[in-house]
């Protein structure tokens, strides 16, 4: 076998959802809201999301990461969520 085969976990049907936002108080009020109001079972995680060259922290996005294992979350629900703080959804 390759050493470059990409690994598949046959058991793994769910999905990583992350929403990019304009900075932190948008990113902890959207992972504050977002548990209750998606029904998440796991608590999203906050990431600062430096841009390319940029070591000011006013130049960094932050990133809400929602894991969903099951894979029932709504892409455009969350899509839109992000939207309504001047965010919008990943696509990985």
């Amino acid at each position: 076998m390759p050493d470059n085969d990409p690994v598949i976990d046959e058991g793994l049907n769910g999905a990583r959802h992350i929403l990019v936002l304009p900075d932190r108080d948008a990113a902890e009020e959207v992972a504050e809201a977002l548990p209750e109001r998606f029904r998440a079972a796991h608590a999203p995680q906050l990431v600062r999301d430096a841009l390319a060259g940029e070591d000011d922290a006013e130049d960094a996005q932050w990133l809400v990461v929602v894991e969903d294992p099951a894979g029932e979350l709504d892409p455009a629900a969350l899509a839109a969520f992000a939207e309504e703080y001047e965010g919008w959804l990943e696509a990985e």
